[in-house]
C-alpha cells in the first residue's frame, strides 16, 4: 500500500501596496534607523510621526491634526500606515479618500462622522465568575409537567466540578442542562461555566482518561488547578460604530443591516456617548484613540471643513491625519484661495509634515524590497534600469512593472529578471507623460 505524505502549505496572501509596512523603524531615542520596518528614506516626516506617537501616548494629542504634504508617490499613506502599526495593534485605523463624502443617500456630514466613531476604539475589561473543573456528575432533576399529562420537565440538574484542589457540587438552572446537551459534555469533560450568562464550553477530555479513549479524536488538557469558583478578566475591543450599529434601529423597528443605509441620530450618539463615559468612570473600559486618515484632503469643500473645526475639539476624537498633493489652490464651495486648499482657521489646529522627493539611493531600496515582497528577483542591472526610470517617470509606475517584467523574464526563459526583460515590458506600457503627449 502506497502512502503519500501531504505537506502543509500555507496560502499566500496577496501583497498590497503597503502590507511590508511594519512601524517608522525609529530607535528608543526617536531616531531613524535606516531600511527598518519597511521604510525607506523621509527621516524627517519619520521622526516627526514618532513625536506624535509619544504625544498621544502621554494623550496630549486632542483637538490637533496632522497634514501630510507632499508630491505624489513620497510616501504619505505609506507613512500614516506606520503612524497607526507604531500606536499599537489594537489601535483602530480608518482610511477614506475626500471623495467619499459624497452620496445621494447620506449627508457628507454624516460620512465624516461615522468614519470619525469608526477610528475610536473602546477597551472593556470584565472581571466575570467562572466555574471550571473537571465533570464528576451530572445528574437533571425533574418535576410533573405543569400542563399535565405523564411527561415530566427538568427543573434543574446537579454538576459537580474537580480541580486538583477541591471538589464542588453546583445546582444550576435547567437552561444549563440543555447547553450542555448542545455542548455534548459527559463525566470526564473538562467545562468551564460562566455564571452571569449561563454560558457553557466544553474545553476537552481530562488526561485522567487518555489511556482509555486512545483511539477517540478528542482533546486531552491537564485537571485544572486551583479553585473551582475563579474570576478572569476579559478583555473585548470594539468601536464607537460598533456600538452605535449595536443600538440603532430603523423606523418600523427592523434591524437596518441589510437594507438602506439609515443615518444614526445625534440622539442615539449622546446616549452611547453617556454610557462609555460612565463606563469609563467606573474603570470598566478605557478611550483608545485611533488614527483617521483623509487622503486628497482638497476635496472636501467648506461645509466638511466647518465640521472638522467643530469635530476636532471633541473629547470623543481620533488622530486625524490628512493628506494633500496640492500647493496654493482654491477652496471647494468658495471663492477663496488657500494653501493645500484648506481654510486658514483648520490649517492653523494642523502640525504639517512635509514629504520629500526620493533620491536614486532610496528608490533603489524601495524597488529592491517591493521585490522581495512580490517574489521577483533582479539582477542589479535591472534594478538600476527601474530605478532610472522611477526618477524619469513615478515610483508607483515603475512598481507596477514589476509583475510584467516577471512574466517577460520567464517567457524568455530568464529565472533572474534581466535589463533586457525591463526594456521589453517598458515598451509595451506607458506612463501618464507619454500617453498625454501621444494624444
Amino acid at each position: 500500500m502506497e502512502i503519500v505524505e501531504l505537506h502543509n502549505e500555507q496560502p499566500k496572501e496577496r501583497t498590497s501596496s503597503h502590507s511590508h509596512i511594519n512601524g517608522l523603524g525609529l530607535d528608543a531615542n526617536g531616531n531613524v534607523i535606516n531600511n527598518k520596518c519597511g521604510l525607506v528614506g523621509q527621516e524627517n516626516a519619520r521622526e516627526a510621526l514618532g513625536l506624535i506617537v509619544e504625544m498621544v501616548k502621554a494623550k496630549r494629542m486632542a483637538g490637533r491634526g496632522i497634514l501630510l504634504a507632499g508630491a505624489p508617490g513620497t510616501g504619505k499613506t505609506a507613512l500614516a500606515q506606520a503612524l497607526a502599526k507604531e500606536l499599537g495593534e489594537h489601535v483602530p485605523f480608518r482610511a477614506m479618500v475626500g471623495s467619499e463624502v459624497f452620496s445621494s443617500e447620506i449627508k457628507k456630514t454624516e460620512v465624516l462622522m461615522e468614519n470619525f466613531r469608526r477610528a475610536i476604539g473602546i477597551k472593556i475589561t470584565e472581571i466575570k465568575d467562572v466555574y471550571i473543573g473537571e465533570v464528576k456528575e451530572i445528574n437533571p432533576e425533574f418535576q410533573p409537567n405543569a400542563v399535565g399529562g405523564y411527561g415530566k420537565t427538568v427543573c434543574g440538574v446537579i454538576v459537580s466540578l474537580k480541580t486538583n484542589k477541591e471538589t464542588k457540587q453546583l445546582r444550576l438552572d435547567p437552561g444549563i442542562y440543555d447547553k450542555l446537551q448542545i455542548e455534548k459534555v459527559t463525566l470526564g469533560d473538562v467545562i468551564s461555566i460562566e455564571s452571569k450568562s449561563g454560558d457553557v464550553k466544553r474545553m476537552g477530555k481530562c488526561d485522567n482518561y487518555a489511556l482509555e479513549h486512545d483511539l477517540e479524536n478528542d482533546k486531552f488538557i491537564s485537571l485544572p488547578s486551583g479553585d473551582v469558583h475563579q474570576k478572569r478578566e476579559v478583555i473585548t475591543y470594539v468601536s464607537l460604530y460598533e456600538l452605535d450599529a449595536a443600538n440603532i434601529k430603523s423606523p418600523n423597528g427592523i434591524d437596518s443591516f441589510g437594507g438602506k443605509k439609515i443615518e444614526m441620530t445625534d440622539k442615539l450618539r449622546r446616549e452611547v456617548n453617556k454610557m462609555v463615559n460612565k463606563y469609563i468612570n467606573q474603570g470598566i473600559a478605557e478611550l483608545i484613540p485611533g488614527v483617521l486618515f483623509i487622503d486628497e484632503i482638497h476635496m472636501l469643500d467648506a461645509e466638511c471643513f466647518a465640521f472638522l473645526n467643530r469635530a476636532l475639539e471633541s473629547t470623543l476624537a481620533p488622530i486625524v491625519v490628512f493628506a494633500t498633493n496640492r500647493g496654493l489652490v482654491q477652496v471647494r464651495g468658495t471663492e477663496d484661495f488657500a494653501p493645500h486648499g484648506i481654510p486658514l482657521d483648520l490649517l492653523d489646529r494642523l502640525l504639517v509634515i512635509v514629504t520629500k522627493q526620493y533620491t536614486l539611493q532610496e528608490l533603489l531600496k524601495i524597488i529592491n524590497i517591493r521585490a522581495g515582497i512580490e517574489n521577483v528577483e533582479l539582477s542589479e542591472q535591472a534594478l538600476l534600469s527601474l530605478a532610472e526610470l522611477a526618477t524619469q517617470t513615478s515610483l508607483r509606475f515603475t512598481l507596477q512593472m514589476l509583475t510584467p517584467t516577471s512574466i517577460v523574464a520567464k517567457t524568455n526563459g530568464n529565472i533572474v529578471i534581466q535589463k533586457v526583460d525591463v526594456d521589453m515590458a517598458i515598451s509595451l506600457f506607458a506612463d501618464a507623460k507619454k500617453s498625454a503627449n501621444t494624444l
